[in-house]
């Protein structure tokens, strides 16, 4: 018998890794097109799925829901994300939020606050594609690889390394539109439009202008897209478990959404302020030419990488709940299985003496 205290301890502590060791006994399989396969949890609780859990057609339509949940909500916030740029690179004439948007409208009048977005519903389109459905197909992967029993154990885990693997496509997907948002947002009289600022940076600086902010931007998204996914499992998991009343199976597809629109605000505070020192170092390199990362962060120093948090914090909370909140909108309306928070294993449970 294992000690009680431990047990709760492991099973209490998201972050930490198991506090005993598994003796592997055989456990039946399951197959699937004549391949073995092991999942997190119950693809669905409901009969009436237009697919199977894992198969092409899901991951395509987890793919589109990506898509529409990252395009729609970072174009809508063009605004936002306009202001927030220019606080970062030239914080002696944009002195905070509501004084870039008096300085845009006054140089720019109303239409200079859509700045970019061309760039941003493209760029961040194929991010969500790869973002979202990716990281479904790296969940499964890793799951059928660790197992059932570690794979419940480990689930942060599991959550952290499928969405890290995912947002590695994802921002090479991004990088050349990411570079000419910022350069069309941050350098007035340069262009005004997606189709006059790539030739001139291509021109300019051939490929290499598009792809100089990878590197920054895996500082910046990386982290940002595992604490998102992460910290919106786990708090998927905890709503239901201390805050919603009745078992997620009770609960409405509206009432579903609700708790994925609360877990996802949460997971956005904190993707801001994990990722928002590497968006400082991203926003001033595509707008300075020649210069790098390490460069730009001795510039910036210790404050000057946090100007405009507080911009990002309230962009990233909406738009990773809105995000969160549109994909699980796709999934309900295709009708795409959608696995209830996970649960610990029968054969874990006995191997505890949690079982009666």
């Amino acid at each position: 018998m294992y000690p009680t205290a431990l047990t709760q301890l492991a099973r209490a502590n998201p972050f930490s890794a198991p506090l005993f060791s598994l003796q592997k006994v055989e456990e039946p399989k399951q197959t699937l097109n004549g391949q073995s396969h092991r999942r997190l949890a119950a693809a669905s609780t409901a009969d009436d799925v237009s697919c199977e859990f894992g198969s092409s057609k899901y991951y395509a339509l987890c793919g589109f829901g990506g898509i529409l949940s990252c395009g729609i909500t970072h174009t809508a916030v063009v605004p936002l994300d306009l202001v927030k740029c220019r606080l970062q690179v030239d914080p002696g004439k944009y002195k905070s939020i509501g004084n870039g948007f008096s300085v845009t409208v006054r140089e720019d009048g109303v239409r200079g606050l859509a700045k970019g977005w061309a760039p941003t519903f493209i760029g961040y389109s194929m991010q969500g594609l790869c973002k979202f459905g990716f990281y479904e197909v790296f969940k499964i992967v890793y799951s059928d690889l660790m197992g059932e029993e570690n794979t419940y154990l480990w689930r942060t885990s599991l959550y952290l390394a499928a969405s890290a693997s995912a947002e590695f496509f994802a921002d090479i997907a991004l990088a050349p539109m990411e570079a000419c948002k910022v350069r069309i947002q941050t350098q007035p009289g340069y262009a005004n439009t997606l189709r006059e600022c790539a030739p001139k940076m291509y021109a300019e600086e051939g490929l290499w202008a598009f792809y100089k902010g990878v590197v920054p931007l895996w500082m910046r998204q990386i982290p940002y897209t595992m604490m998102k996914f992460a910290c919106f499992e786990r708090t998927v998991e905890l709503l239901y478990k201390h805050v919603v009343p009745k078992p997620r199976s009770d609960c409405s597809k509206a009432e579903q959404l609700v708790v994925t629109f609360v877990a996802g605000y949460i997971a956005g505070v904190f993707c801001a302020i994990v990722s928002h020192p590497a968006d400082s170092v991203v926003s001033v390199l595509n707008k300075e030419k020649g210069s790098t990362a390490v460069q730009v962060l001795k510039k910036l120093g210790p404050k000057g990488v946090w100007k405009g948090l507080v911009a990002r914090i309230i962009m990233i909370g909406t738009l990773t709940a809105l995000q969160w909140f549109i994909y699980d909108s796709v999934k309900v309306y295709f009708r795409l299985p959608r696995p209830p928070p996970p649960e610990m294993p029968e054969s874990l449970r006995k191997k505890l003496g949690l079982t009666e």
